[in-house]
């Protein structure tokens, strides 16, 4: 069964917009994975950016003692965040880049320039009991230096996939040379025994054409089921998520 984490990022980016450096505020991104987790979601994502942006260390603390699934931890591969993941020991941790003129994380990691580090941080989580996940491209090269650095799983940068894919797709499909890579990416992973997750952009419309991707294990979705909760409530915008994913086989 493909399984779904849930990235609560933007209700904490929601909230920020009005209370950023009060201590509090709304909505609240502890409750909102309580409500994904009612929903039937798999398990909780949540990104301590360097900078604070959207989700806060009181945050991270307070779903470490109330998600009930499985807590994963999006991180840059920073001295400072490194020692909270290890004090916090989320289930896992999905290492990712960072650059502060971004609005949310664009593109993987380049795990073959920095293989030496990410491969010390690898270690150190897994010491400490929490499992490791890259977010890379399906670049051959980067897959097989995440083999190397020993990560348990890597998740696939599905963003150029989305952004390929139109609501008209049947007018203007996804671009078959990336479904080709990603396929390609998620086959090659799987031979060298790591464990294949996949995110960024996905949506209701655009996931169906992505379950050509052979191996996946888990989607870990953030922006458009918060947005679609604006209209809906989170609840129904996770269980509507869950339904498209029924239809993947692996």
């Amino acid at each position: 069964m493909l399984k779904l984490g849930v990235n609560i990022d933007h209700v904490a980016t929601v909230r920020e917009a009005r209370y950023r450096g009060r201590g509090r505020g709304e909505p609240d991104p502890v409750a909102a994975a309580q409500l994904c987790e009612a929903a039937g979601c798999h398990g909780i994502t949540a990104h301590l950016r360097e900078d604070r942006r959207h989700i806060q260390d009181r945050d991270i603390w307070k779903l470490r003692e109330v998600v009930k699934t499985r807590l994963n931890l999006e991180m840059a591969n920073a001295p400072e965040i490194v020692e909270i993941a290890l004090k916090l020991k989320p289930n896992f941790v999905c290492l990712v880049p960072e650059r502060r003129q971004e609005v949310t994380t664009e593109g993987g990691l380049d795990v073959v320039a920095a293989e030496k580090s990410l491969t010390e941080t690898r270690k150190k989580m897994n010491d400490a009991g929490i499992e490791v996940s890259l977010f890379i491209a399906p670049d051959e090269r980067q897959i097989e230096a995440s083999a190397r650095a020993g990560a348990q799983f890597i998740e696939l940068h599905t963003g150029t996939f989305a952004e390929s894919f139109s609501e008209s797709a049947i007018r203007h499909p996804p671009s078959a040379n990336e479904l080709r890579r990603l396929i390609a990416g998620a086959q090659r992973a799987f031979s060298l025994g790591l464990k294949v997750n996949a995110g960024h952009g996905l949506n209701c419309v655009n996931l169906p054409a992505l379950f050509a991707v052979p191996h996946l294990v888990e989607l870990n979705i953030g922006h458009s089921i918060v947005s679609r909760a604006v209209f809906v409530g989170m609840e129904t915008a996770v269980q509507e998520m869950l339904a498209v994913m029924k239809g993947y086989r692996g």
